[in-house]
């Protein structure tokens, strides 16, 4: 379960008390006593294993699979097989033949990918903005921490904006140029990537975990237009040319540009997230993250990782770091 399958216990809750239409009804764990500890603070059961919990629950409908990626596959296949529907947390899977392996299962089953961004206010209030965008530049950058430290940054941090600026583009990629190191784990912990799709498109990445700021920032220019969202402070704001002479917004220094903030309502991305989920699995529905996507992110981040090992290779990095 982890850390971040605690959250997801804690929204169910929140959603439960309310007045959505769902109730947690148990939480599970390999370690038991972690199990029982958050059974505890949000008023459920705890389990040691999904059979357990099938056993006692029956009328289980749908889960979130919170689990390291490489269990992945394993336990939302279990859950499907059930009849449950489920929400598998980012990336979908360790590869693309395991993705497919879950694609393949979903058949008749509500299935999404913990995409939280896609979520986020300020994504939302962007995706009635985006018209035919041709460039993106991408910080997210955090402090150093021991999670997620079995796989890179590109698969811990990145695929978050892989994702987003996929689903604003909507065109194939062309080319991936990409450079990255270890600095304080046994992966890579830093990394800075060109991608150009073929629409014409290009959009750089910089992704870090030994930052000693925290950024979240996508910006991004189409024609006439310069959109800037930040995911942390929930805000977007749109700089555009005022061609017909109208009020387009705010007047900036320069009057012949001006300045709009789109109206934005905070929520907290998780829960957003869990509740459209649960509208999906009520309404029988098409999920806004599907399993699709979520492969789609994962095999441009997959292809990442190998542009960043060949480039280690012919710099002739990977010698230096075995010399260390």
């Amino acid at each position: 379960m982890g850390a971040f399958g605690r959250n997801h216990a804690r929204v169910y809750h929140e959603l439960e008390k309310q007045g959505e239409p769902v109730r947690l009804v148990g939480v599970v764990d390999s370690d038991l006593s972690r199990a029982d500890a958050v059974a505890r603070e949000f008023g459920c059961r705890g389990f040691g294993s999904i059979d357990q919990l099938l056993s006692t629950h029956s009328e289980v409908q749908a889960a979130s699979v919170a689990v390291p990626t490489a269990h992945h596959r394993e336990v939302a296949q279990l859950l499907m097989e059930a009849g449950i529907d489920v929400l598998i947390e980012k990336p979908l899977a360790t590869s693309l033949g395991e993705a497919d392996q879950l694609i393949a299962k979903s058949k008749g089953r509500i299935a999404q990918v913990g995409h939280l961004e896609r979520f986020n206010p300020a994504v939302r209030a962007t995706v009635p903005l985006v018209t035919t965008p041709m460039f993106f530049e991408v910080h997210r950058l955090s402090v150093f921490t021991s999670r997620s430290l079995d796989v890179d940054v590109v698969l811990d941090l990145m695929i978050h904006d892989l994702d987003v600026v996929l689903s604003f583009v909507n065109s194939p990629v062309r080319e991936i140029r990409a450079v990255g190191l270890p600095i304080l784990s046994g992966k890579v912990d830093i990394a800075n990537v060109r991608i150009e799709f073929d629409s014409g498109c290009v959009a750089n990445f910089t992704a870090s975990r030994v930052s000693t700021e925290r950024v979240r920032k996508l910006r991004f220019f189409q024609p006439r237009q310069y959109v800037s969202l930040d995911y942390a402070r929930q805000d977007v704001l749109v700089f555009g040319l005022d061609r017909d002479g109208k009020d387009f917004g705010t007047p900036s220094a320069n009057p012949q540009i001006n300045v709009v903030k789109p109206p934005i309502v905070a929520e907290e991305p998780l829960h957003a997230e869990l509740k459209s989920f649960l509208q999906c699995v009520r309404t029988r529905s098409k999920p806004v993250v599907s399993l699709e996507a979520g492969r789609r992110a994962l095999g441009v981040a997959l292809d990442i990782v190998s542009a960043i090992h060949e480039h280690s290779e012919r710099a002739n990095l990977s010698h230096l770091e075995h010399a260390k």
